[in-house]
């Protein structure tokens, strides 16, 4: 078991963009934006925190000596890194010279100060000087706060420290608050509740830092007590091995379902003879795991339903329709309820939906919304139903897309509902109900794909002009879409003391602090689009800049344009390199907006961001790809170097989009999914149907990532032009 006073690790849940993002930037309306480009003291220390030395620290340390009002912020700065260096006595110093001089953030200042103290064992004071991360306003520090205060608790009153710990339990991070708490008991003598708390860890986080921490205090801690220690409960090591599984890690998986079957019994037994055959084949062993569960003979019930679904993918890895469909059907008779039952059901459906086998998929889809309505997916399984029916031109159509409006209004599907109602009522020379429907796209979700579809069929003359339909008004009267709060034209008391916060933390070159402090005010008291706003502008580049917005501010699309401020959305769609995008999309004769509206979907803008397929830069481009195109780009030897130049990356991507745009003579919606999916599968789905407009390929594509890269290439494209044009 660890000792308590153990190296305290401080994480507040920043991203890398977070960490990397520097610079002051302002809320909508209250102080001038600051530039992205951050020099002096923030550069300095940012410098020396990332690889310290002792010339990067002399330049920090004589900043105060041309700019003595920021001393305080050096000492807080350095501090900071003394304590990460583990230079604790350096630390308290430092910190301690900050305090007098730093309370709007006296809770930083505070933690580390406390840290250090109960690292070098300076233990009398630290709970006083803790208590500013515990004062008001809340700050992301506190449960943190109260690990260092039970670690300095704990020599000298071990059952205090766990009083402290159960107190506030709620507030501590977790899985660190488990362990902490747990080495609090192990000092006050209660080591069963101690190996209580770290098996709560152990069945829960199976990979991390964490799980090997539960896992060697687990060892050490029962080669102490011997015979006397507490065994994991059989439930315990069920419920681990359902992490291992989900965590793919399939031997261990394995073994931990059959420990558990050896300790069980009824259906929680079962559940475990069952997890362990679905490792098994899971992980690349079908034969004897499929053996087993065809054979195996169980108490009607979950266990049973899981084995059922389980024999149905077996069915379908041995290329045995018969039996998967034997299979789903017992699910469908025996276990109608059963997650199993559902699981198989999609499983199924999206199978035969990449085969292009609608008698097939409909059904399953329209059993899945129908029994399970409460799932978070039960739009889309829904949309599946209501599209084909447009598409196949049935009878239902209307009634099937208005239903799509009406029993999920909140979904992202409403958009394409009201487009393709519009289309309908244009099929029947309704062109008044079509208006209504094509405006109401607009206005409520402009944002999305059907604002700008419903944008050109508006223009036609005969619905542009046309009267509009009671009974169309009537019903989408009734409509209540997704929609979200317009930005704020000024900010609250609350919003405006994050903001400051969090610019003195930037200002002291502390920039992971500052960002998780508007993280922070998102969640907790704060307006979370103006300390968007905040996080953006203060990025060190677009890119992070738009990771911060999107974080921040994850409903934008269901924003008008006109319901926030032009930097709101130049932030969420940057167009840096706009010269050279320019430049080589009309070489190409491309739209500079749609490359840009590519390059954000690619790669937002991160000229150094590869893909899981080793795709590089801007554009997102395969090495090999880069080669075949590298001569009529202009480009010579194309290597991963060269293709993380934005410049070399855009005159490489603008060729192999005009290639392919080409190829699928002209059409957008087709290059673009095969720039995404390949050529290859455009072809495929392009014999599939004959599609009467672009918008219905778009929805037929089966791939989902597909569809929505498609839909939001040109969603980009068209808010570039209007944002940039």
């Amino acid at each position: 078991m660890r000792n308590c006073l153990a190296k305290i690790t401080l994480v507040l849940c920043c991203s890398a963009a977070g960490q990397a993002a520097a610079g002051m930037a302002a809320s909508a309306g209250h102080a001038k934006p600051a530039s992205a480009t951050v020099t002096g003291l923030p550069a300095l220390v940012r410098a020396y925190r990332a690889g310290p030395t002792a010339d990067r620290r002399a330049a920090v340390e004589r900043w105060t000596a041309l700019h003595p009002a920021d001393a305080p912020l050096v000492q807080l700065a350095l501090g900071v890194v003394d304590y990460e260096q583990r230079d604790y006595a350096a630390a308290t110093a430092n910190l301690r010279s900050a305090r007098p001089k730093l309370a709007g953030i006296a809770d930083y200042v505070a933690y580390y100060l406390g840290a250090a103290r109960v690292e070098a064992v300076d233990l009398d004071q630290v709970a006083r000087d803790l208590a500013p991360a515990h004062a008001k306003p809340a700050s992301p520090v506190a449960g943190r706060a109260w690990l260092v205060e039970a670690r300095a608790r704990q020599l000298a009153d071990a059952a205090g420290a766990v009083k402290l710990l159960r107190d506030h339990y709620a507030e501590l991070p977790q899985p660190e608050g488990a362990i902490e708490l747990a080495d609090c008991y192990q000092a006050a003598g209660d080591e069963a509740s101690a190996a209580d708390f770290l098996e709560r860890v152990n069945t829960q986080f199976v990979t991390g830092d964490a799980a090997g921490r539960a896992t060697g205090a687990l060892r050490d801690l029962e080669e102490k007590m011997g015979a006397a220690f507490p065994p994991p409960l059989p439930q315990q090591i069920l419920r681990r091995a359902d992490h291992l599984l989900q965590a793919q890690l399939y031997d261990d998986a394995r073994a931990g379902y059959r420990a558990a079957a050896e300790r069980l019994s009824g259906t929680e037994r079962e559940q475990a003879l069952v997890g362990a055959d679905a490792a098994e084949l899971l992980g690349g062993h079908p034969d004897p795991a499929c053996s087993d569960l065809a054979a195996m003979q169980l108490q009607p019930g979950e266990a049973d339903a899981e084995r059922t679904y389980y024999v149905e993918e077996c069915a379908h890895r041995a290329g045995d329709a018969t039996g998967a469909g034997a299979a789903l059907d017992r699910l469908s008779g025996q276990y109608p309820a059963s997650r199993w039952r559902l699981k198989a059901l999609l499983a199924a459906a999206s199978r035969f939906l990449v085969q292009n086998q609608p008698q097939n998929y409909l059904p399953l889809y329209q059993a899945a919304y129908e029994n399970f309505p409460n799932e978070a997916l039960a739009p889309m399984w829904h949309w599946k139903v209501a599209f084909r029916a447009y598409f196949e031109q049935h009878s239902d159509a209307e009634r099937l897309l208005r239903q799509q409006l009406t029993n999920y209004p909140g979904s992202g599907s409403g958009a394409a509902a009201l487009y393709f109602l519009g289309r309908l009522a244009e099929d029947r020379n309704d062109f008044g109900a079509a208006r209504l429907y094509f405006e109401r796209v607009m206005t409520a979700m402009e944002g999305y794909y059907y604002a700008g579809e419903a944008r050109l069929r508006l223009r036609r003359p005969e619905v542009r002009n046309a009267t509009g339909s009671a009974k169309t008004a009537e019903f989408l009267a009734s409509v209540k879409l997704p929609a979200a709060e317009p930005v704020p034209t000024r900010a609250t008391a609350a919003t405006d003391a994050r903001i400051a916060r969090s610019r003195l933390l930037r200002r002291a070159g502390l920039t992971d602090l500052a960002d998780a402090e508007l993280r922070f005010g998102a969640r907790t008291d704060g307006q979370a689009a103006l300390l968007a706003m905040e996080a953006g502008a203060a990025a060190e580049s677009p890119y992070l800049g738009m990771h911060l917005m999107k974080a921040l501010a994850p409903d934008y699309l269901n924003l008008r344009l006109t319901e926030a401020p032009h930097r709101f959305w130049e932030l969420l769609f940057p167009l840096p390199y706009r010269a050279e995008l320019t430049a080589d999309a009309l070489r190409r004769s491309l739209d500079p907006f749609l490359v840009a509206g590519l390059v954000r979907q690619e790669s937002e803008f991160n000229p150094g961001a590869v893909s899981h397929s080793h795709a590089i830069g801007l554009t997102q481009v395969l090495p090999g790809t880069g080669r075949q195109y590298a001569r009529s780009a202009g480009v010579g030897r194309v290597t991963e170097r060269v293709l993380v130049q934005p410049a070399a990356n855009l005159r490489i991507g603008t060729a192999i989009l005009r290639s392919m745009l080409d190829q699928q003579a002209g059409n957008l919606e087709q290059t673009l999914a095969a720039y995404n999916a390949g050529p290859n599968r455009v072809a495929e789905w392009l014999r599939w149907n004959t599609y009467r407009e672009p918008a219905e390929f778009v929805e037929s594509i089966p791939y989902l990532e597909t569809r929505e890269y498609v839909q939001a290439v040109l969603r980009n494209a068209e808010m570039y032009r209007r944002l940039y044009r």
